[in-house]
């Protein structure tokens, strides 16, 4: 099993409007490719952060290829993070001020591979943005912020990639596309994916992105808001 949720209850310890998420059950195989789609304010952003290890449940069990995140200390969640998980966000969060090679390579220096040489880094990186269709001669040493919207987002997914994880997770990564550039991203997401036999995650409110997934997870039956369940556990 990729992703195994239990009886998981959330709430931010400071929010004023009392949000709560209750997780019964969620499992997701090895080698799925998910898509979850769900209203604004349904608590996607918060169930991928139980999912990745950046917030833990105050109740309840989250495990990730059989590693209760929980269980882990802060750096250790930090590390299996780093060399098992690839994360492509919907802002993408690349570092403008660096170039593409080192926005990819970065992801390297914190997993399993930091450490290979520099020009074993530089090789893994270029290898995979010319397979994302990134010209790195002409690309490579730009800064992103030259880059377009669509090409951003495939140094993202290089980004994610590059160290082989064993699950994607894609917070809404076409939403900034139109309709034939988001079918462009899938086929190339899906061909990495299937390189690596990956697990794939992807959160979305497009039902034409959702329809090309194995499975599709609507949040709303999946989990429950409010405060109820916090209360009366």
């Amino acid at each position: 099993m990729a992703v195994h949720l239990s009886q998981v209850e959330f709430r931010y310890a400071k929010a004023k409007d009392n949000f709560s998420l209750s997780v019964p059950s969620l499992d997701i195989d090895v080698g799925e490719k998910v898509a979850m789609v769900g209203a604004s304010g349904s608590g996607k952003s918060t169930l991928l952060g139980l999912i990745c290890g950046v917030l833990l449940p105050q109740r309840g069990t989250v495990e990730v290829f059989g590693n209760r995140l929980s269980g882990l200390s802060g750096s250790r969640r930090d590390s299996f993070r780093a060399d098992n998980l690839g994360i492509i966000f919907q802002q993408f969060n690349l570092l403008p001020y660096l170039s593409v090679l080192d926005n990819v390579i970065l992801g390297l220096s914190f997993s399993r591979f930091k450490s290979l040489s520099a020009p074993e880094k530089k090789q893994r990186a270029e290898s995979l943005l010319t397979s994302l269709d990134i010209d790195v001669v002409k690309m490579g040493a730009q800064t992103v912020a030259n880059l377009s919207v669509g090409q951003q987002q495939r140094v993202a997914a290089a980004r994610a990639f590059v160290t082989e994880p064993q699950l994607i997770v894609a917070d809404e990564p076409t939403s900034a596309l139109d309709e034939g550039r988001q079918n462009e991203f899938l086929d190339l997401l899906f061909a990495q994916q299937e390189k690596t036999a990956a697990t794939l995650l992807l959160v979305t409110h497009d039902p034409r992105v959702a329809a090309r997934f194995d499975r599709v997870i609507d949040l709303e039956d999946a989990i429950a808001l409010g405060t109820k369940a916090m209360e009366t556990a």
